[in-house]
Parts: C-alpha cells; structure tokens; sequence
C-alpha cells in the first residue's frame, strides 16, 4: 500500500458490525451514529424477522444483513465487532472475532461463567485482539462526577459507602424474557452497582450477600444487598431492587452514599451532587446539578443510560485509535464478574466470599 492509500485509509471511518438486535442494540447503533469517525456496517442476527424489522428502522439494506456470523466476518471487512447478542451466543461470537483478527466489545454479562472468561480473554490474547466489556453505568454523567470528585480528593480517603438502585419500575414490559431469569437482579442490575463500587474502591477481598424474590411473578430474586470489604480499607454496601414501591419513582437512577475522613459525597435523586467537606473545624456544603445532556435521538427515563452509551462508546473509539486500554477491558470487567459469582455464592450458602481474581 502506498503512502496516499495509507493516509485515506486513515481517515477513513472505521468499519464495524452489530452482532445482536435486541432490545439494548438500537442505544447502541443511535450512539455509533452520533460519534465521528466510525460506521456500522453490518447488521447479524440469528432471527430474520427480528433483524429485517431492526434493519429498516435504520435504513440498513438486506445485503448489509446477516442471519450467520460466519459469512458475516468472511464478505466484510470490519475494523471491530459490537457484540449485543445473548451472553450465550458470546464465547461463539468472539471465538469467531478471533479467528479474524477483528477487535471485540460485548454486552455485558460476558460470560456465562468465570471459565468462559478466562477462556475468551486468553484467546483474545493470543490473537492479538482487543476485549472490551460494554460496561456503560460508570459512565453516566452523574455517577462519572462522582467518581471524580472522589479521585479528586475532595473529601480525604473514604471508608464508607453505599451504591443503591431501589425501583419498581416495569422492566419486564420491555425486556419479557427477565422473568423467567433464574439469576436476575444481581446478573442484570447489581453487575453495573459492583463494577461502580470498584471504579469508586477498587477490588474486593470478601463479599456478602442476602437476596430475595418479592414478585410471585417471576423465577429470579428481584431484591438483593452485598456488603464488599475493599482492599482499599472501604466498606461498601451495594443494594438493588426493583420490588420497591415509591410516589416519586428514581429509575434509573443510581444513588450514592461516600464517607470520608475529612467529609462526604452524596449523589442524591435528581442528580444532586452534594459534597459536604470539613475546614476549619466547620462543615461547608456545596451543590450542584449533575443531570445528562439527553442525545437527540434519547427515550425518557432512558437518558442517563442513553447518553452513558454514547461516553462509554467515544471513550472505546478513543482508545482504540491510540492502542491504550479501555477502562473494562477484558481482565479488568473478569473482576465486575467474579463480584457476581461471589455473591450468588454467598447468598446460597449463607456466608462471606472472597472473589477469584485474575
């Protein structure tokens, strides 16, 4: 290839493909739309129907659709894959990625269990190619304020917090096959409240954790409390519900408790960041709105989601272009995984777990 061909390849946008049009795939095709410097050009999916009715509401043409990945990754070439398929059709998937040298993001979760892991990202290894878990709740705008403000000192070293997520809102209406999850709420929910407590604390040491199934209606708990002990010296209480009935619903909001030794950090409802800090002897408040700039294309109560997918696909693009690692690449998000497994663990067997680590 010559120097001009190289330098248009360069500018060129770089290729990718949608393997998975379900339910959370449409936030990220709206996202890669909004972002500079890439395209998606390939659709797959295994149901026909489902990706010809996907494929038409983005203007995508039947010969940009496919219903086997095989052929997928043979007739296109793709600079990346953006996996939003069924967690077990992922270690497929990305096996497939691998033989071709094609770099990987994947829902989350992405794995069906922590063997699989290990066996995806050491195949990524070996072939040279990029994992990244598409882990988008630290990258919400008022939780990424948070998490600033912590790492920016405001309020000393922490040693106490609490990571809620308490609703009743109808997630089944949209996403039916929940219900009949015999893992939910921690598998779904609690795995975006952990993977925050370690971009807040960092690793784990021991986990605890009690659940419960409020609604008769479904096969999963949909109610559970972990207790994590931080390396870091934190204590952290991680708590999700969606059996929680209130006047003034918070979905989706995620709500945020940090004490530290020299003052505290509260994400309140209404994406209020206040920030209580000791000087002089004397506490001073400050408050401030952190609420998400809503994309044009953005769902209401869908916003802090929707705009998260946005930051966290500009980040991944950004760090693809200068070969550094995304925040949850692979090895990183086995970590947010083994918090998962720890606590079904601790739950069934009514004790304190110590998370595998990689």
């Amino acid at each position: 290839m010559d120097d001009e061909a190289q330098s248009a390849r360069s500018r060129a946008p770089l290729r990718g493909a949608l393997l998975g049009c379900g339910f959370f795939a449409e936030n990220q095709l709206h996202a890669w739309r909004e972002l500079e410097g890439v395209e998606i050009v390939a659709l797959c999916d295994l149901d026909a129907g489902r990706l010809e009715r996907f494929a038409a509401s983005f203007s995508f043409s039947p010969s940009a659709c496919y219903t086997e990945a095989e052929r997928l990754f043979e007739e296109v070439g793709l600079d990346f894959v953006d996996i939003a398929a069924p967690t077990s059709a992922h270690r497929s998937l990305i096996t497939l990625a691998c033989a071709h040298r094609v770099p990987v993001i994947c829902q989350k979760p992405f794995a069906t269990d922590l063997h699989d892991a290990r066996m995806m990202i050491e195949a990524c290894t070996r072939a040279g190619v990029s994992l990244t878990v598409h882990e988008n709740f630290r990258w919400q705008a008022a939780v990424r304020e948070t998490i600033d403000a912590l790492r920016d000192g405001a309020i000393g070293e922490p040693f106490f917090s609490r990571i809620s997520y308490r609703s009743g809102f109808d997630v089944f209406r949209a996403q039916p096959y929940l219900a009949s999850t015999k893992r939910f709420i921690i598998a779904d929910l609690g795995i975006h409240l952990l993977d925050i407590a370690r971009a807040l604390f960092g690793e784990v040491e021991r986990l605890g954790c009690q659940t419960r199934r409020v609604s008769a209606d479904i096969e999963g708990e949909d109610v559970a409390t972990m207790m994590l002990a931080h390396a870091s010296g934190v204590t952290s209480i991680v708590d999700c519900s969606y059996a929680t009935r209130q006047s003034e619903d918070p979905f989706p909001q995620t709500l945020i408790e940090i004490d530290g030794e020299r003052g505290s950090i509260r994400l309140l409802a209404g994406f209020r960041l206040q920030i209580d800090r000791l000087r002089d002897g004397r506490i001073e408040r400050t408050e401030r709105l952190v609420a998400p700039s809503a994309p044009s294309w953005s769902t209401p109560p869908w916003t802090p989601i929707q705009q998260s997918v946005v930051r966290f696909q500009a980040d991944w693009l950004a760090k693809l272009k200068t070969d550094d690692l995304p925040e949850t690449h692979g090895i990183d998000n086995f970590h947010t995984l083994a918090l998962v497994e720890a606590a079904y663990q601790a739950a069934e067997e009514r004790r304190i777990v110590i998370p595998q680590r990689w």
